[in-house]
């Protein structure tokens, strides 16, 4: 008796199908990646790491700025040294304290030139708010004086040749036939005299002037 060969029950798969399949999955996995994985975790990471990276490069450039402190400290310290040498700058603090020190440099130049005020006095000194913007702040008064012409120039030589440096601006000389001295006594040949005194304001400390700016 023949026997008969068992048939086998086992389909096979065709490849075609079977890579089908496998792009199938391989599609849903990257829908799936950027749908649940992605916004919820990679996003979040990539941004906490560029956060740290810019922390580590501002940490960098703070500590690079410690190292240089002391050669800072030493140049800030000659510049403030050559800033207290230079006559140009006046040593008040303030503009308000450096207009006051005009005004007594004014009466001070004023009296010398003419004692007790005989044949030169002050008509008005009148603080001047600065209304342009500069690298230094700047003092400034408003002046009027009444005196002879030897007077006048004693007291521009004065203000303009002492230190710290004033500085004359404006200047209007009118002249008059008469015009009185404090004690009512009247003089001929003086002069209506207008002019702005200005001085300019040292630097504080680690920055511009009073200004500034």
């Amino acid at each position: 008796m023949t026997p008969v060969a068992a048939t086998s029950s086992t389909t096979t798969v065709p490849a075609r199908e079977r890579w089908a399949a496998l792009g199938l999955l391989a599609a849903l996995l990257l829908v799936a990646y950027f749908v649940l994985v992605h916004p919820w975790w990679t996003v979040p990471m990539l941004e906490l790491q560029d956060r740290i990276d810019s922390l580590k490069e501002r940490d960098a450039r703070a500590l690079a700025t410690l190292e240089q402190a002391p050669e800072i400290r030493k140049r800030l310290g000659a510049v403030r040294e050559q800033a207290a040498r230079l006559p140009g700058f006046m040593a008040e603090g303030s503009t308000e304290l450096a207009t006051a020190a005009l005004i007594q440099r004014l009466e001070t130049a004023v009296q010398q030139a003419s004692p007790k005020n005989r044949s030169c006095a002050i008509q008005n000194r009148s603080p001047l708010t600065e209304p342009r913007k500069e690298r230094f702040a700047r003092a400034v008064v408003q002046v009027r004086l009444q005196c002879g012409t030897p007077e006048l120039a004693s007291v521009l030589h004065s203000l303009e040749s002492g230190s710290p440096r004033l500085f004359v601006d404006n200047l209007n000389v009118t002249a008059q036939r008469f015009y009185f001295t404090p004690d009512q006594a009247p003089t001929g040949g003086g002069l209506d005299v207008s002019f702005d005194l200005y001085g300019y304001v040292a630097p504080a400390a680690g920055g511009s002037a009073d200004a500034r700016r």
